[in-house]
């Protein structure tokens, strides 16, 4: 809204308070003001005035209560496109991540999270992987493989941050093999030497690449079915293009069976298929290879030493 757009920061927070209150408990008073943001009741009170001008039929005062309610008119004027930013701060709550207190929220609704549960990321080590990403820098780890010993020796030149799954990765040039490769933050143990990268992150053509996946609903679906998986993703005219980084398409395939091929699973265990699956591999493949050949020219003129 036009009037919303206007104000002064702080103002704006204390008037998006009175939006999330009213949406997430129905009620708030000026007291809850003053407590969240310190200020005055003379200041609260002009405030919910503020508030009443821009969403008039949001809320009702009850005397007998001395507190503001929501009506059945209420229609969010400044918390409606960040929803899903409030639901996650109630799945990062109920996983320890963060504090009621640092929220806004009085209380949370009954809620519980079904996940597997992982180790917090150790910030003495995301602050160096972060200085190296900053500063362009080689760093050696101790590193717990899937494929080697339970914790090994690593060299890797990390230049981006990669989240999927609730997982985060290092998006890294690794010395030992010579190529771009994803390193999971929760198994970096330890961080030990530096130097400056002569690696350049420009030479990672899957991070740097991006395509299209072209997503649909399992064909082998019924066709109410196939509606209500579109639905549930948004689909427009039957289809979704999820823009993504090449490198990153691997996981967003692998979470949803992208990557298998069609009629290989039941239609309820892969409810969407990829329809460029080929053109996607291929992409990722050619990708791939342009990297390992620009790091062996690298190499061989002594550029990477």
């Amino acid at each position: 809204m036009d009037e919303g757009e206007k104000l002064r920061w702080g103002v704006q927070r204390r008037l998006e308070f009175i939006d999330f209150r009213l949406f997430w408990s129905s009620q708030f008073n000026r007291s809850d003001m003053v407590d969240v943001f310190g200020i005055s009741l003379q200041q609260a009170s002009a405030d919910i005035a503020h508030y009443e001008k821009i969403a008039p039929k949001n809320l009702a005062y009850d005397r007998a209560e001395k507190t503001y309610r929501r009506t059945d008119n209420f229609k969010p004027a400044f918390i409606g496109e960040t929803v899903e930013r409030y639901l996650l701060q109630i799945v990062a709550i109920e996983n320890g991540w963060l504090r009621k207190d640092d929220t806004w929220f009085d209380s949370v609704p009954p809620v519980e999270i079904v996940t597997m549960g992982r180790p917090r990321t150790d910030p003495a080590i995301l602050l160096r992987v972060l200085d190296a990403v900053r500063n362009r820098l080689e760093i050696s780890v101790s590193y717990s493989s899937m494929t080697g010993s339970e914790q090994q020796s690593r060299t890797i030149a990390p230049h981006a941050l990669a989240h999927s799954s609730g997982r985060w990765y290092a998006r890294s040039w690794s010395r030992e093999h010579n190529d771009f490769r994803d390193y999971h933050l929760s198994r970096i143990r330890a961080v030990g030497d530096q130097r400056v990268s002569l690696v350049d992150p420009a030479w990672d053509f899957e991070w740097i690449h991006r395509i299209n996946l072209v997503i649909i609903p399992n064909p082998g679906l019924s066709p109410e079915r196939q509606a209500a998986v579109a639905a549930e993703h948004a689909m427009s005219d039957g289809r979704l293009i999820r823009p993504c980084r090449l490198s990153l398409s691997f996981y967003l395939m692998s979470e949803y069976n992208l990557d298998v091929e069609p009629g290989v699973l039941k239609p309820e265990k892969q409810q969407i298929i990829l329809q460029n699956r080929d053109e996607v591999m291929q992409a990722r493949s050619a990708a791939r290879q342009m990297a390992i050949e620009a790091l062996a020219r690298a190499q061989a003129s002594g550029s990477i030493n």
